[in-house]
């Protein structure tokens, strides 16, 4: 134990950890993320919903319409 207290020891051991932490931060400073990818993803989902909006709107003018055909027809 008391060679654990040694002053070298605990030297070692804090320059062999900011070592290996700048180290770490190198490896993953260029590091690719999925940003555009879910950028991308996201105004696919966009699109997608606007897509279903103009039909959900086209099919309820659609069904307007027949109805109002059918009441000119019984009129």
């Amino acid at each position: 134990m008391e060679w654990l207290l040694n002053p070298w020891v605990i030297s070692i051991i804090i320059v062999s950890v900011v070592v290996s932490n700048i180290a770490a931060l190198k490896y993953t400073a260029n590091m690719k993320f999925g940003y555009k990818d879910k950028v991308k993803y996201m105004q696919d989902k966009h699109n997608r919903e606007q897509q279903l909006d103009e039909l959900i709107e086209k099919q309820a003018a659609n069904d307007v319409n027949k109805e109002i055909r059918k009441l000119k027809d019984q009129a």
